[in-house]
């Protein structure tokens, strides 16, 4: 049976309704869940600390997305020679959009990875898998987040991706320039990074009004 024009345009209609309100619901739930996340920030060090073991594989491994924000993807594609530790950076090649850029490496960062790499002695990927010729995979990374998060008492929510929230966010709070935080994350646009101004509410509550840099009023 054939449906008039008007059935078609109706349905068509209803349908445009429905996918409306799902997006809405999963962009809402998104960031619900960023925010809670990087609200949580100040708990990321706890599921560094409780990543499982053997060894410091998967610590370090966690380290680097807290301590350089780098996304879980960019942390198992790393190589020992991706470590410059006399320029104090990580070199990130091919990351998000096939972009190669450098992410800062702390001194306590490199402390641990040289530890990770005297325990095991990597040659080629930083963080191999039971296959050496091969990295760990994005999904061993991300079990070994949600079972630190676990042991660290944590929601399961906490991911790779919670780690790197949480360092923007506390470089956010440290006044560092947002321009900065753009290039050490790899964001293309400006408005990516900016997003995480509407959570940094610790920095929002630092910001002083132009009004207060005015001369209180002299009450007659």
């Amino acid at each position: 049976m054939l449906l008039s024009p008007g059935t078609v345009i109706s349905a068509v209609g209803h349908l445009g309704v429905v996918l409306w309100v799902l997006v809405v619901l999963v962009r809402r739930r998104l960031v619900r869940r960023e925010r809670a996340a990087v609200e949580a920030g100040g708990s990321a060090p706890l599921a560094v600390e409780a990543a499982p073991g053997p060894g410091l594989k998967y610590k370090a491994a966690l380290s680097v997305a807290y301590g350089a924000g780098l996304r879980g993807g960019e942390v198992v594609m790393l190589r020992v020679g991706d470590i410059e530790s006399k320029r104090m950076l990580i070199r990130v090649e091919m990351g998000k959009g096939r972009k190669d850029r450098h992410a800062m490496l702390s001194p306590q960062l490199l402390e641990l990875l040289r530890a990770w790499w005297l325990q095991a002695r990597p040659q080629g990927w930083l963080f191999p898998g039971r296959d050496p010729l091969q990295p760990i995979t994005v999904r061993q990374l991300n079990r070994a987040c949600h079972m630190a998060a676990g042991a660290a008492g944590l929601g399961s929510w906490v991911s790779p991706h919670t780690l790197r929230h949480s360092f923007a966010t506390h470089l956010l709070e440290s006044h560092t320039d947002v321009r900065v935080i753009q290039v050490l994350l790899g964001h293309a646009k400006l408005d990516t990074t900016a997003r995480y101004a509407h959570v940094a509410t610790n920095l929002l509550r630092t910001v002083a009004s132009p009004l207060d840099r005015l001369r209180s009023p002299t009450p007659r």
